[in-house]
């Protein structure tokens, strides 16, 4: 394919955001009727039940590694479940600041849009105070030594830096494994403690409109750039997976130094190298993998690009998957 030929196929994008009026109303509606509050809804004066896993098998991975005990794999997947609660903390800081920057360009227009976003960073905000409020409650019930290996606001920093196309996307992407974790491993997992699913149950209702806003709000940037911006976008997309991978592999390093200090055994070189790779494919599965396996975000991005540019994207991302 020539210069010029890439370009014809780069100009317009395959599908182009319609009027979106009555689902932003939609949204709104379920915003409203599914609404719940931290303490009345979630917590009920209830503290975690640490006899139990707090991330299913299916996430956490802990079942692959037979070297471990009952003990310590239950002990393994809550390490894991507090990370994940942290993560997405911290990704809806980026998430929450990216809303309101594209909820400006409704504000002298279509106020039923600029609703269903102000109540989207409404909701991402308490979002962010739960999570913070498990991590402090974690750091009650679990041995001390457990560090968040990176800062939520640098994290934020940079990738507000990339591309609004870029950052949506990667928005669309996390909104949506949110949900496919809870309704596919959480939901159906009877041995995870009932607050922590409850956690991602009140989660997952309300992450289920911004899926649809993101979307929404993803088409429509896209509809307004040339062909170039969108190729430079693509490049954004695949630098803030990286970056995210990047988040992973040190969270799990210090997951796993974490594991090692507070179990009461010495584990080999091998085994515990094998942990650590155990710890970061759980990782990159939660928050890579799932979400660009998942049909609708591939669909989705399959109709925001040319075939070339998702030939670059799975092609970056083969060595993470």
């Amino acid at each position: 394919m020539n210069a010029t030929q890439q370009n014809i196929e780069n100009a317009q994008p395959k599908v182009i955001a319609a009027d979106n009026h009555e689902r932003y109303a939609r949204c709104i509606e379920a915003s409203k009727r599914i609404r719940w509050d931290i303490d009345k809804d979630v917590f009920r004066d209830r503290d975690f039940d640490y006899s139990q896993k707090f991330l299913p098998d299916g996430l956490s991975l802990v079942n692959e590694l037979e070297m471990l005990n009952t003990a310590e794999q239950r002990f393994l997947s809550q390490i894991q479940g507090r990370t994940y609660a942290n993560i997405f903390g911290l990704v809806e800081r980026f998430i929450n600041a990216k809303v309101l920057e594209v909820s400006h360009k409704h504000a002298l227009g279509d106020q039923v849009a600029l609703e269903a976003l102000i109540r989207f960073s409404d909701e991402e905000l308490k979002h962010q105070e739960m999570f913070r409020r498990i991590n402090s409650m974690c750091a009650d019930g679990m041995p001390e030594g457990y560090t968040i290996a990176v800062d939520p606001d640098e994290v934020a920093r940079v990738v507000l830096g990339k591309s609004t196309w870029s950052v949506l996307g990667l928005t669309c992407h996390i909104e949506l494994f949110t949900q496919l974790h809870y309704k596919q491993s959480i939901r159906v997992d009877e041995g995870l403690s009932d607050l922590f699913k409850d956690v991602f149950l009140y989660h997952w209702k309300e992450e289920s409109q911004h899926a649809i806003i993101d979307e929404m709000e993803w088409r429509a940037e896209d509809s307004l750039l040339t062909g170039e911006e969108r190729d430079m976008a693509v490049d954004d997309l695949i630098d803030l997976v990286v970056a995210v991978d990047g988040i992973l592999i040190a969270q799990s390093k210090a997951d796993t130094e974490y594991f090692l200090k507070c179990v009461n055994r010495a584990f080999s070189a091998d085994e515990e190298q094998v942990i650590g790779n155990s710890i970061l494919k759980a990782y990159r599965w939660q928050y890579i993998v799932s979400g660009v396996q998942y049909p609708r975000f591939t669909d989705i991005l399959a109709g925001l690009t040319s075939d070339t540019q998702m030939k670059r994207i799975t092609t970056a991302l083969a060595p993470l998957m």
